[in-house]
């Protein structure tokens, strides 16, 4: 499947509709505009992929809306070389935009079944993560912690304590918390045990999923 001018002017116009919605950070604009994200889609919505809506993918999971990888980004503050743990690999286009961004990436999928695809589809692409595993997003990555910014991409009824414990001083997590509706949260911890919290108004997820075992 190729990239064509086509796929990249339907890039420009998403840009484009990001701006108008308020999304100002120059690196994370062109980075949607970089990334084909038509390449991370079943076929059935190829038609669709640079509209700002989420989609289905395998697993009964979704790629998220442009609008919401571009918000969620965005308020992690990235700089070049962070240390950036993520919550929900999913297709992996997340995972790309931060990869593009030139961050060092940890991610963590729950659904096997994406994790064998976008493990083996990520490097097809040029876009290597410093890791990539199958496991408990609740946990985080205690081996790999302390991180510069976690990002949760699936809705959490809470939030969990390991993220928080595994951000670095002035580290930056963004998660979106409730059940059926959620609340996109900023946490940025500013001591040992002191946190600030931020609010940015309601978002839909699928949920995140917990190993119950």
């Amino acid at each position: 499947m190729k990239d064509t001018f086509k796929h990249q002017g339907l890039r420009q116009q998403l840009v484009n509709t990001l701006k108008n919605k308020g999304i100002t950070d120059v690196n994370v604009l062109k980075t949607i505009g970089n990334i084909p994200r038509h390449l991370f889609m079943d076929s059935s919505f190829l038609d669709h992929a640079y509209q700002d809506k989420a989609f289905p993918i395998a697993a009964d999971q979704t790629i998220s809306q442009p609008y919401t990888v571009a918000f969620q980004t965005e308020l992690l503050q990235l700089n070049r070389d962070a240390k950036i743990l993520e919550i929900g690999t999913g297709s992996g286009y997340q995972t790309a935009v931060l990869c593009e961004l030139g961050v060092k990436v940890f991610s963590i999928e729950r659904q096997l079944e994406l994790f064998k695809k976008t493990s083996k589809f990520l490097p097809k692409l040029g876009y290597r993560p410093k890791k990539l595993i199958f496991g408990d997003g609740y946990k985080g990555m205690p081996e790999e912690a302390p991180f510069d910014g976690i990002i949760v991409t699936a809705g959490a009824p809470f939030v969990p304590t390991p993220l928080l414990s595994q951000l670095n001083i002035g580290g930056r997590l963004v998660i979106p918390v409730g059940d059926q509706v959620q609340t996109m949260t900023l946490f940025v911890r500013k001591g040992p045990k002191e946190f600030e919290k931020h609010e940015f108004g309601e978002f839909r997820f699928v949920p995140l999923l917990e190993d119950k075992n």
